[in-house]
C-alpha cells in the first residue's frame, strides 16, 4: 500500500462507530456506491447519470460451503450435516472429510445463514456463495 492510504487507514482506526457510519454514508453519496455489496470486496458504483441504468439483480439462491472442519469436532459436525440435509452416514462423513463441500445449494439466505450458524456453534468455517 502506499503511504497515503496507510495514513487514512491509520486515521480511520482512531474513528468512534457513530464516525465510521457517518463516513460511509458520506462515501456513498459522494462517489455513488453501495458499502452493503455482496461479499468478496465488490462494491457496485452506480450506472450513468441521466441514462437507463439496468438494476442490478439481486441474488436470491444461495449456497452454503464448508471450508474447514475442526479435527476435535469431526464427528459433531457430521451430525449436523446429517440433521440439515438427507446424507447417510457415510456420505457425511465424506463431505466433512473431503472440504470444501456444498452443504446446501440453491436455498434462501435465511435458510443458508440459520445453517451456517448451526453448523460454526458445531466447530465448523462455512461461506454463503
Amino acid at each position: 500500500m502506499s503511504a497515503t492510504t496507510d495514513d487514512i487507514i491509520e486515521k480511520m482506526k482512531g474513528l468512534t462507530l457513530l464516525e465510521a457510519s457517518e463516513l460511509v454514508k458520506q462515501i456513498e453519496e459522494v462517489f455513488g456506491v453501495d458499502a452493503s455489496a455482496p461479499a468478496g470486496g465488490m462494491v457496485m458504483a452506480a450506472g450513468p447519470a441521466g441514462g437507463a441504468a439496468e438494476a442490478a439483480e439481486e441474488k436470491t439462491e444461495f449456497d452454503l460451503v464448508i471450508k474447514d472442519v475442526d479435527a476435535s469436532k469431526r464427528i459433531a459436525i457430521i451430525k449436523v450435516v446429517r440433521s440439515l440435509t438427507s446424507l447417510g452416514l457415510k456420505e457425511a462423513k465424506d463431505a466433512v472429510t473431503n472440504l470444501p463441500f456444498s452443504i446446501l445449494e440453491g436455498k434462501s439466505k435465511a435458510e443458508c445463514e440459520e445453517a451456517m450458524k448451526t453448523l460454526t456453534e458445531g466447530g465448523a468455517t462455512c461461506e454463503i456463495a
